[in-house]
């Protein structure tokens, strides 16, 4: 190939479908929809290229239909995860030496393709293993998956075009390594852009991966394994592994090459993570990297000043899409007493009024939770609080998984700032709402910042500019993602760089430059064109 400074194509946010009646793209899902339900996938490890099927298998069910079995995820024995690791490590450094753009190549070809060729699986796949609405399949596994491949090529280029200085008679440069060793992906149910971007993200960087789905999301994950060899990536840079959990990450975590973790869940699981790093620290060849998004409790903060109309739809929207298992989602609210009488009555009744169902019914506004664990916590949490004193139900809270796991969209009244579900992470469709006294708008910004550890996203609703300034100050700090005036769900790759920080994470931004910069291993080099050839300095010279 000749010289060249090469350029990777300006990104552009991939365009959302509207899948409306009588549009090719509805038709297109329809038929993958119903070419899904006819069969039962068969989702193999894939080790070093070799797709390994074992005879211990999970069953992958439809959350809207739990008797729908959907797929077989193989689990990898304890022998394979140590293949799967020792495949990473040994590609890592051919990778990595392989020329940006032909990296980049990989995943510009399959950002394509997924917006072509596998866009209509990769929706129906997220819309049966995931419990999804076609719009919020289409966002997500489609729009933002085609984005963080994208931009993040994009971004590569940036961050490799960015030199020293040099001085005179030398030349100063820098070029980008993968990290030696392997990076341990462990990716989350909620958004198969997310789990197949925690991969990838590394990989562009010329990381070696083992890559670990959620079993929940495992059909889309599959897709997204497929569309990465039909874009060309070589064998064994990505190991796509299922299984035990507690063993594949006790043997990861303890591993000598382990480096670097790229985590989405739990804030205890990902706790547990540091700690086991900090324990094995002198183990390691080097020092692991650590990036994490974990957990929420997302608000939102309407001043007497908010508009109403919008105040509502944000709570309805940032609430319960997606049955409230966005990371992002909208799970307590802080309404002024003023506001609070106007708008009730109509929160209640459109809540009351969202149709939930198959997602295959393209009218539904959501559908089911993950699964049956997930189900028992959420009820548990309605259950309480229409029992206890200190809250009242005032919308949804029926509860049923005879066919699916079904939860009404639900909304707490909670007498008390401090009430269970204003405080702890709930990732279901529950907004808990507290009513505070329009003159006492100061104390209660500080019981929003400082009644739940996380700090992922928040919003604020008020019209009048000083008072937006001044609570965008004072909650500088409760989240990473912060809206005005919006929902605060829906971040957008290059957009709304998304992460959040005290017990949410590392906030290590998915979808900019700030997350790549973490998979990679600087080397700075100084050529001398004139080297000296005298070791004396002038200030040695006589007097």
């Amino acid at each position: 190939m000749a010289n060249a400074i090469f350029t990777t194509p300006t990104p552009v946010n991939e365009p959302v479908k509207s899948y409306a009646p009588g549009s090719p793209e509805r038709s297109d899902v329809k038929a993958e929809l119903q070419r899904i339900k006819n069969r039962c996938e068969d989702i193999p490890c894939v080790i070093d290229g070799k797709k390994i099927q074992g005879k211990e298998f999970d069953a992958v069910v439809s959350p809207h239909n739990h008797k729908r079995q959907v797929a077989k995820a193989y689990r990898a024995t304890e022998k394979e995860i140590h293949t799967a690791i020792e495949s990473s490590v040994k590609n890592q450094k051919e990778w990595s030496n392989f020329s940006w753009e032909e990296r980049a190549a990989v995943f510009l070809k399959a950002a394509d393709l997924l917006a072509t060729t596998y866009r209509a699986e990769m929706n129906a796949a997220t819309m049966v293993g995931q419990s999804k609405t076609i719009f919020q399949a289409e966002i997500d596994a489609a729009c933002e998956l085609a984005d963080f491949w994208r931009f993040n090529a994009r971004y590569m280029q940036e961050i490799y075009s960015d030199q020293p200085v040099s001085s005179p008679l030398t030349w100063n440069r820098t070029s980008s390594r993968g990290l030696e060793g392997f990076v341990f992906a462990i990716a989350p149910f909620n958004f198969t852009s997310i789990a197949i971007n925690l991969p990838t993200a590394p990989a562009l960087m010329g990381c070696g991966v083992l890559w670990k789905p959620s079993p929940t999301s495992m059909l889309g994950c599959w897709v997204g394994q497929k569309i990465l060899e039909a874009a060309g990536m070589p064998p064994g840079v990505i190991n796509l592994v299922h299984g035990d959990a507690p063993m594949i990450g006790n043997i990861a975590l303890n591993h000598k090459d382990l480096a670097g973790v790229h985590f989405t869940g739990s804030t205890g699981t990902f706790n547990m993570i540091w700690q086991t790093i900090g324990k094995n620290i002198s183990n390691y060849r080097a020092y692991p990297r650590i990036v994490g998004e974990t957990g929420g409790k997302d608000f939102i903060f309407a001043h007497p000043s908010a508009d109403k109309k919008a105040l509502v739809t944000a709570m309805v929207r940032g609430s319960f899409e997606y049955q409230g298992q966005k990371c992002s989602a909208a799970s307590r609210a802080y309404v002024p007493a003023s506001i609070w009488k106007d708008i009730k009555s109509e929160l209640i009744e459109t809540t009351n009024s969202l149709k939930m169902g198959d997602p295959e019914d393209f009218s539904n506004f959501m559908a089911a939770v993950i699964d049956k664990r997930s189900f028992d916590k959420i009820k548990g949490f309605i259950d309480q609080a229409k029992a206890d004193s200190d809250a009242d139900v005032i919308a949804g809270g029926e509860c049923d998984d005879s066919v699916g796991y079904f939860i009404r969209p639900t909304i707490i009244q909670a007498k008390t700032p401090k009430y269970r579900t204003m405080s702890e992470e709930i990732f279901g469709p529950v907004l808990t709402v507290y009513v505070y006294d329009d003159n006492k708008v100061d104390e209660t910004l500080e019981l929003c910042n400082t009644t739940s550890p996380y700090a992922l996203t928040g919003a604020i609703f008020a019209q009048d500019r000083y008072v937006i300034a001044k609570l965008a100050e004072k909650l500088e700090y409760a989240a990473g993602n912060f809206y005005i005036n919006d929902k605060p769900t829906g971040a957008v790759v290059g957009q709304q760089p998304f992460g959040g920080s005290r017990a949410s994470g590392t906030n290590d931004k998915a979808g900019s430059k700030l997350n790549l910069l973490r998979w990679m291993n600087l080397r700075t080099m100084k050529e001398t064109f004139v080297p000296p050839t005298n070791h004396t300095y002038p200030h040695m010279s006589g007097s």
